[in-house]
């Protein structure tokens, strides 16, 4: 059966380029939030406004997500150098799919990450994650990323943030955003992820400026 050619670069390149949440993009966002919510305002004129982070969107990116999972950045970055030298080439799925196991697990992954980034390989190969026709709707997306094994909410919900740009994505389950927004609003305890949704309902569509901005607090904020 012929298989249909996966969007690997070229169009998702483009629209990476142009969905992108840009240095002026985040800032509007973000003096949108502060009008909403003077706490913001508040930490916002504390310690200014944070860099974008912008990924490419598309395969690498998620399988580059996969392959960092529960290692740290310098671990993850010396497993990918091995992976891209044992595959011949992350960027296209079908050199992963073609790479045996016992290869992969000489660069450096787990057989679980193996299953993972083969799967993801093989729902990009078939056409049934397509980078280019996920849904407008962010739940929908989230839903359609996260079919794949290996991707859960959080990674789905920072892809769709930072490869392409969607504004008001929400990641309420991640510690360090409930951290900051618990400090950036001055509540005694850390907030739980209900509440933390609950609390973002009114920054309706700039919550995912408020998850950069409570990552940029997390870093430059003493503890």
């Amino acid at each position: 059966m012929r298989r249909r050619r996966p969007m690997l670069g070229g169009g998702g390149e483009r629209k990476a380029e142009r969905m992108a949440l840009t240095a002026e993009k985040l800032k509007s966002s973000l003096d949108a939030l502060a009008a909403i919510e003077p706490a913001f305002a508040a930490a916002i004129a504390r310690i200014g406004y944070p860099a974008p982070r912008i990924r490419d969107s598309g395969y690498e990116t998620l399988l580059r997500a996969i392959v960092g999972q529960q290692v740290s950045i310098k671990a993850a970055a010396s497993i990918l150098a091995r992976v891209e030298a044992a595959t011949g080439g992350t960027a296209d799925p079908t050199n992963v799919a073609a790479t045996s196991d016992e290869d992969l697990r000489a660069a450096g992954l787990s057989r679980q990450k193996i299953a993972y980034i083969k799967s993801l390989a093989e729902e990009v190969l078939s056409g049934r994650l397509d980078f280019a026709a996920l849904p407008a709707d962010d739940e929908a997306a989230i839903a359609a990323l996260t079919r794949v094994k290996g991707i859960g909410r959080w990674t789905a919900e920072v892809y769709l943030l930072f490869a392409e740009g969607r504004t008001d994505v929400w990641p309420a389950g991640d510690l360090a955003v409930q951290v900051e927004v618990g400090r950036i609003l001055g509540l005694a305890e850390r907030p739980t992820e209900k509440k933390v949704r609950e609390l973002a309902e009114p920054w309706r569509p700039h919550r995912g400026a408020a998850a950069i901005f409570a990552w940029h607090h997390r870093h430059v904020v003493p503890i």
